[in-house]
């Protein structure tokens, strides 16, 4: 692994008097595509709020690039699981939102122009006039994707982005994101609750207990891409080991 683009150290976090994070520790290297997987309300999304420097912490350390996330917000790019697009603006202006919000400076024709290529990288060329209303929930979220992309960023962090789609696209989706990483080399943090996901698309998973949270193991996977969870034997084993952890952590939860 190369030098980390994130990292947490020993972090702890406490929202309303209760105790969220205790120790947790991980990162993420330059290039490299880490799931977050977890139980329901371990704070997969809270770490990538961390990260982009919208909550503080009590105590140890998140990095981005080396750099304190304050200092690095501008290195970043959200994906979230709603694709957030401005109903009264189309694909190609939502496109170009990011740009027009983090780059003010750069002309309207610059901005669509960016905002173009990463449409057509995302398979959407021909539908860049078309308003969200007129696009299905896929190609809404391509439009986000795109959105993302055009802001050139290090890290993108993808928040449970097809969660809310059908089994199908959520398919052809994954396929996608696993394309656009290998030919743009960003750096993905994904957070997910979805074993075969997480085994489809990480380089390593890194998979966090119930809260208090800390990191209860971190898997790598090293299957080559496409993959294909249900015929692989070794991405069988790898989710039979997956399935056990979660067990114990439901267990230890339970002995609570």
């Amino acid at each position: 692994m190369t030098h980390p683009a994130i990292q947490f150290s020993g972090v702890r976090l406490e929202l309303g008097g209760s105790l969220i994070y205790e120790d947790l520790t991980f990162d993420v290297g330059a290039g490299e595509f880490v799931c977050l997987l977890g139980p329901s309300g371990c704070g997969k999304s809270t770490a990538l709020r961390l990260v982009g420097d919208l909550m503080p912490w009590q105590d140890g350390d998140v990095r981005v690039e080396g750099l304190a996330p304050a200092q690095a917000w501008g290195r970043l790019a959200y994906v979230f699981q709603a694709p957030r697009l401005l109903p009264w603006k189309d694909a190609l202006d939502n496109a170009a939102f990011g740009l027009e919000m983090r780059h003010p400076e750069r002309s309207v024709a610059a901005r669509r122009e960016r905002a173009a290529a990463e449409l057509s990288r995302v398979g959407l060329a021909t539908d860049a006039h078309k308003m969200p209303a007129m696009l299905s929930g896929g190609e809404r979220q391509r439009v986000a994707i795109a959105r993302a992309l055009a802001l050139d960023p290090d890290i993108i962090l993808m928040d449970e982005p097809y969660s809310a789609l059908d089994h199908t696209t959520r398919a052809r989706l994954r396929q996608q994101i696993v394309e656009l990483w290998q030919q743009t080399g960003k750096t993905i943090l994904f957070v997910t609750h979805d074993i075969d996901e997480a085994l489809y698309l990480a380089d390593r998973i890194v998979v966090l207990s119930n809260k208090p949270t800390r990191v209860s193991t971190i898997v790598t996977v090293t299957a080559g891409r496409p993959r294909d969870p249900e015929s692989d034997p070794e991405l069988r084993r790898l989710r039979a080991e997956l399935i056990s952890v979660f067990r114990s952590i439901e267990d230890e939860n339970a002995g609570e």
